[in-house]
């Protein structure tokens, strides 16, 4: 007679058998009893936790000869139940739903559910793993599946109901299996040993329940495995089957850890190593552990929370105690991020050790929280600059002398929140994004009216010193974004906000609307100091509307003509808006509808604008700005 598994050999017959699913097997049990058949059912679980086993009895409850109607009690031994059993009943159709995906597959079911039933009362459909059916498949099975034919009963077993259309859910009857509890299944594995006559101590047969972690058809595959070793059967002889670590040995490295004792360290994961440990096992077994610790620590009264052996638990208890939750915390974080770099490098074991020493509670406390990320140190390309100090598009910037002391605060100007006091980190960042921007009109744009006021690694906050200029910066968030992955090599989420007090206009370049004149291809030159703020009290206002007096810019050369007079000054934030897009445009301004206060200078930067363009080429190969 051919071998039969253990799991094959002891499947149950009755719902009376099922281990550990009492509240469906009540249920069921009770349909059978009342005559309330439902058409459909949804059998949804982990696996080995007994779906197709409930199919199958469901199969022989409904069809047993013994009986004149179904009967939560199938023989067993007639014909038809044994037909069923071994899979050559004709009315019986179990179907491997990832064989069988397509929708003709279908198709042909549903034709051949419309025939009678051929020597039992109900023809039973099992389509197993029925999340793998495509959706044209399940499609063409809904009308089939809500109005079948009368002596037609479908089963539905999947290990992922999550995939399963919600069409199809709601035209079943759904049963949720769990997995199987610790202790039934520890009494069902010592039924087997002692049918089997399998010599296994208790801890050992304990250690194969939990192993398993709730499949119960694995514990038994396992214990039929533990059954070809010499007696008698020891935990070390499951350890050592299944390449999992033990658990004395996972104390032992723990205690060495906690102890801050790097070669105690070292000295435990070479002994697991060389016992054949894959060093992935041990880093995620540790991780469990670590969460059992984490248990112990918090609720010391609750051994079923985790698969722990009595002995072990109470050393647990003992170790817990001096522990801090914080440092269980980090070192499990620290396993969690070192997982990946383990499970894909070409060197496993080095990385292993390493893992285990940056678990030292030294390591531990003292690893510095960064502020910013490797790649935020300054370029050669873009040295850092002072706040102050303007930087154009295409222009090598030249770093400015620090003033020897610090200008006096504004008369009028409010205190900033404390949250956006400026730093230099800030302001060494900002200055970097900002180099790196596209295109150039926003990195001129962010450059005169935007400042860095926030960043934590992920979050940064940007004022912009111009209200009527905030919608247009809003539309420039990705780049903003783009510039910042180039330099911190991170995403990092910007959001925009207007400043209360502006930052003082940079220096305004060089504008010469007389005819004649060429751009010149060489950088204006940039001051080596920034000029003083213009106290508010000399600004333009109602009271004091004479305007100041143009400033002309001196000639850069014997041939090069006397500049044309620069625009008045404006004291409000939009009228600066304007007056950097004239500059920008050299002279050229964008023609906006604003208040009547601001059309005269509109007009006379469209003049200015027409005056020089008869002598000044196009550039057709400029960048938009915004």
């Amino acid at each position: 007679m051919a071998y039969e598994p253990l799991h094959h050999k002891y499947r149950p017959q009755t719902f009376g058998e099922l281990v550990g699913q009492d509240a469906i097997a009540t249920t069921l049990t009770n349909a059978l009893q009342q005559q309330r058949i439902a058409h459909a059912y949804l059998l949804c679980g982990p696996r080995g936790t007994g779906k197709t086993s409930s199919a199958r009895i469901l199969a022989k409850s409904l069809n047993c000869v013994r009986q004149d109607h179904p009967t939560p009690e199938p023989c067993g031994v007639c014909e038809t139940c044994r037909s069923i059993t071994n899979g050559s009943a004709l009315d019986f159709i179990e179907i491997d739903a990832a064989s069988n995906t397509g929708v003709d597959n279908i198709r042909e079911l549903i034709e051949r559910a419309q025939f009678a039933p051929v020597q039992c009362r109900y023809k039973v459909y099992v389509i197993d793993e029925c999340h793998m059916l495509s959706t044209a498949a399940f499609n063409a099975l809904l009308k089939t599946l809500e109005e079948p034919p009368s002596n037609v009963v479908f089963v539905l077993a999947t290990t992922d109901p999550q995939r399963v259309l919600p069409t199809i859910i709601s035209r079943c009857q759904r049963f949720d299996y769990r997995r199987i509890p610790l202790e039934p299944m520890i009494g069902h594995l010592r039924a087997i040993a002692s049918q089997e006559a399998i010599d296994i101590n208790d801890e050992a047969l304990r250690l194969v329940a939990q192993v398993s972690q709730g499949g119960l058809r694995d514990a038994q595959s396992l214990l039929d495995q533990l059954s070809l070793l010499e007696p008698p059967i020891e935990a070390d002889a499951v350890w050592d089957l299944v390449g999992a670590v033990p658990e004395q040995d996972l104390l032992a490295l723990v205690q060495a850890i906690v102890s801050d004792n790097g070669t105690a360290v070292l000295e435990q994961a070479r002994k697991l190593m060389d016992r054949g440990r894959e060093p992935l096992i041990v880093l995620q077994n540790l991780a469990g552990f670590y969460r059992d610790l984490l248990i112990a620590k918090t609720a010391g009264d609750r051994q079923d929370l985790v698969a722990i052996t009595p002995p072990t638990w109470a050393d647990m208890q003992t170790l817990a105690q001096d522990l801090d939750i914080a440092l269980l915390l980090q070192g499990q974080q620290h396993l969690r991020s070192t997982e990946v770099q383990v499970k894909n490098t070409t060197q496993p074991r080095l990385w292993l050790e390493v893992s285990l020493l940056g678990l030292l509670p030294s390591t531990l406390i003292s690893a510095p929280t960064p502020q910013l990320l490797p790649n935020s140190s300054p370029s050669p390309a873009t040295p850092p600059l002072p706040p102050s100090t303007p930087l154009r598009a295409g222009h090598s910037p030249t770093p400015s002398s620090p003033p020897s002391s610090p200008p006096p605060p504004l008369p009028h100007s409010p205190t900033p929140p404390p949250a956006d006091t400026p730093d230099p980190n800030l302001d060494q960042l900002w200055l970097q994004v900002i180099a790196v921007l596209e295109p150039l009109g926003t990195r001129a744009l962010m450059q005169q009216q935007g400042s860095l006021l926030f960043y934590d690694g992920t979050v940064a906050r940007i004022g912009i010193s111009s209200k009527p200029l905030f919608k247009m910066a809003q539309g420039r968030v990705e780049n903003i974004e783009a510039a910042f992955q180039k330099v911190v090599q991170q995403k990092v989420q910007v959001s925009l906000e207007v400043l209360l007090d502006p930052k003082p206009e940079a220096p305004a370049p060089n504008i010469s609307g007389a005819p004649g004149r060429q751009p010149t291809t060489s950088p204006p030159s940039i001051p080596e100091s920034p000029p003083p703020p213009v106290p508010h009290d000399q600004a333009v206002s109602p009271s004091n509307s004479s305007p100041a007096p143009p400033t002309i810019e001196p000639a850069a050369s014997a041939n090069q003509q006397p500049a044309a007079p620069l625009m008045p000054e404006i004291a409000s934030d939009f009228d600066r808006a304007v007056k950097n897009f004239a500059q920008f445009f050299n002279g050229q301004v964008v023609d906006v509808d604003i208040d009547n206060d601001v059309d005269t200078l509109l007009k006379e930067g469209r003049a200015n604008s027409h005056n020089g363009a008869a002598s000044q080429p196009s550039h057709p190969d400029r960048d938009v700005p915004f």
